[in-house]
């Protein structure tokens, strides 16, 4: 048992932990012994706090041999995405700036330590959270387990890894812009973007550190290698039962709309024949499927979300950049004249530059379309989609206005189309699980969002549980150890 256990997920290592199969700190050591081997292929786990959770752990292996209370995560090592500040572990959002303060924990955080979790690391970020690839200056790139060549995602990249890899357990992101999705779609495991608001944000950077407003848009949540632990690690860091004792969905009764058409947002071939190969054994395990068109008007939503987007990343840019851009905003003017690429670019700079009047149009355009999904959603128990067009690509650093992805066929798509699939769920702040599908031709993991109303999060982790009990789950890579 030792030997395999950290490759099984964290409902199971608990088990075995509750049973005194193994220790707290026979465990940890485990984990510890396979971050040293994989550090350097994968480079994950940024951080460590090793004395202080040994401390720990002993601490709970003593409790609990003498049948003290603990609690649902008591025992479990646990690694933390460096947005979420740590005590003794402040975040660094990839800047040395910011990893020298004295902090606590973040509310989600300190839930996992409340519930007996053995916080010890933190997992690599791209800086500011501000990328769908995890690598800074300070720590380096974030291989993907499957292909270090590629990037794990972003910005939750080195969670994701991590993960993948049996580094740990459990971890708690956080996504904006598609920063638990696009990790979990490219490393192959399981992630949950919460209902907005459900999860505290706060001792989140960004902000700056120190921020008591949270933020539109982003939210904080789980990612596991089951839907089980999903459940579990939600209902600890929301603070409250949202959905651990609810029971899987039954499929048979389960109505899924297959969202696979859009203007404007592509879709890689190969991709495709995964998600409908997968809503084929939907199909066949008894699920209504049935495709649909864009559930709301995609040039609507892409216009409302690009302004309450830029309205916040702008916050953390240089007040040199802001003026710049300020200064750029009557070029718009021109943008009959001038060719698609330049026309995007101006309408990011007016995103990045919106006065309070356009957002509270944005805001408008968003909660329309939200009151709209209504209908969907009383046809369709979830939405299922892309997460984004590929699957995993090849590392690139250049400036993001040079950066292109390339698909399986050749054709090369825009770096900003990866906020396509996943703006319906953020701009409208609905819950989202991202479930593994199955493996493109590529040999690469492919995900899919399993997108529910306002509020549903237990009901998309329910059909995700189903999914991964009865049709397929988490598959690790082949690596050697």
């Amino acid at each position: 048992m030792p030997g395999d256990i950290l490759d099984q997920d964290a409902t199971s290592q608990l088990a075995a932990l509750a049973s005194k199969r193994i220790s707290a700190e026979e465990l940890l050591k485990l984990a510890l012994g396979r971050q040293e081997k994989l550090h350097k292929r994968v480079n994950a786990v940024v951080n460590a706090d090793l004395a202080y959770a040994l401390e720990r752990a002993r601490a709970i292996d003593d409790t609990r041999a003498k049948d003290g209370l603990l609690g649902p995560l008591a025992g479990l090592p646990m690694t933390v995405k460096d947005t979420l500040d740590v005590a003794g572990m402040p975040a660094s959002s990839g800047l040395d700036a910011f990893r020298h303060r004295i902090c606590e924990d973040a509310p989600a955080v300190a839930g996992a330590r409340r519930a007996g979790a053995v916080i010890w690391g933190k997992t690599n970020v791209p800086v500011m959270a501000g990328d769908w690839q995890s690598f800074n200056a300070l720590f380096g790139t974030t291989n993907n387990p499957w292909d270090p060549e590629r990037t794990s995602g972003g910005s939750s990249g080195g969670a994701a890894a991590a993960l993948a890899v049996g580094i740990t357990a459990l971890e708690i992101g956080s996504d904006i812009g598609g920063s638990l999705r696009v990790p979990a779609h490219f490393c192959g495991v399981f992630s949950h973007k919460p209902t907005w608001g459900l999860v505290s944000q706060i001792g989140h950077v960004p902000p700056q550190p120190g921020a008591h407003a949270e933020r539109d848009l982003n939210v904080v949540g789980p990612l596991a290698r089951s839907a089980r632990d999903l459940k579990l690690l939600l209902s600890v860091i929301a603070g409250g039962p949202v959905a651990a004792k609810a029971p899987p969905a039954d499929l048979e009764k389960t109505r899924i709309g297959l969202w696979l058409e859009a203007d404007g947002f592509p879709l890689d071939a190969e991709v495709r024949t995964v998600i409908e190969a997968f809503a084929a054994k939907l199909i066949a395990a008894g699920a209504q499927v049935e495709p649909i068109s864009s559930p709301v008007p995609v040039d609507q939503l892409m216009g409302a979300y690009q302004v309450l987007l830029g309205s916040i990343v702008a916050t953390d840019l240089p007040e040199s950049q802001r003026k710049q851009m300020a200064a750029m905003r009557g070029v718009s003017k021109l943008a009959v004249t001038l060719g698609a690429d330049e026309r995007s670019a101006i309408a990011q700079v007016r995103a990045y530059t919106a006065t309070h009047a356009e957002w509270l149009e944005a805001d408008e355009v968003r909660c329309r379309l939200r009151d709209s999904l209504k209908d969907v959603f009383s046809r369709f128990d979830v939405i299922l989609a892309p997460v984004s067009a590929t699957v995993a690509f090849q590392h690139n650093h250049r400036p993001f206005a040079g950066r292109k992805i390339t698909c399986s066929n050749g054709e090369t798509l825009p770096y900003g189309s990866m906020l396509n699939w996943i703006a319906l769920a953020t701009a409208c702040h609905l819950p989202v699980t991202t479930v593994p599908a199955g493996h493109a031709m590529s040999g690469l993991p492919v995900g899919v969002q399993l997108i529910g109303p306002h509020g549903g999060d237990a009901k998309t982790l329910a059909v995700a549980q189903a999914i991964d009990e009865n049709i397929t789950g988490f598959v690790s890579p082949a690596l050697e150890f």
